[in-house]
């Protein structure tokens, strides 16, 4: 189980990039515990996690450039079966990916979205979710590379020509 400071950076699922801003003593049903405060870095938005949950709910560090180099192999791969079920149950398959935190799946996502704009237009829901998937993408590495989102979204826009 992960342990964090007040600073550090960690992963929140489908909420990406957040920094403990502090460490708290709550007491939850009668019981004290150490609960993490995050803000995530995307939109501003403050979350509480006790401590014991942290694992569970999936918390974890920020990658390291050994997993990036795979998120990036991942978005260079066309020789994908893309699965042509009607778009509400890929949505929920996806969906599950983007949630459960993990930078590779989520890259799996954007890939399998953008292979799929190439061939048909994309649901409301299937942009948005691509649109997700890429801020996630992009704000973790960033932070993981320590170079600038636009950077990033330069080297995804070079894989894609988008």
């Amino acid at each position: 189980m992960p342990e964090f400071n007040v600073g550090d950076k960690a992963v929140y699922p489908a909420h990406g990039v957040a920094q403990v801003t502090a460490i708290e003593t709550k007491s939850i049903g009668g019981t004290k515990m150490k609960c993490y405060v995050l803000k995530i870095l995307g939109n501003g938005m403050t979350i509480m996690v006790p401590s014991v949950n942290a694992d569970k709910v999936g918390m974890r560090n920020v990658v390291c450039d050994k997993d990036v180099r795979k998120v990036f192999k991942i978005l260079k791969m066309r020789d994908i079966e893309i699965d042509h079920q009607n778009w509400n149950r890929r949505y929920r398959d996806y969906m599950e990916k983007i949630k459960s935190g993990c930078l590779i799946e989520i890259a799996e996502v954007m890939r399998d979205l953008l292979v799929l704009k190439g061939d048909k237009e994309l649901s409301f829901s299937e942009r948005r979710m691509l649109d997700n998937a890429r801020e996630l993408l992009v704000k973790e590495i960033s932070i993981a590379k320590d170079m600038s989102e636009e950077k990033v979204q330069k080297q995804f826009d070079s894989i894609f020509s988008c």
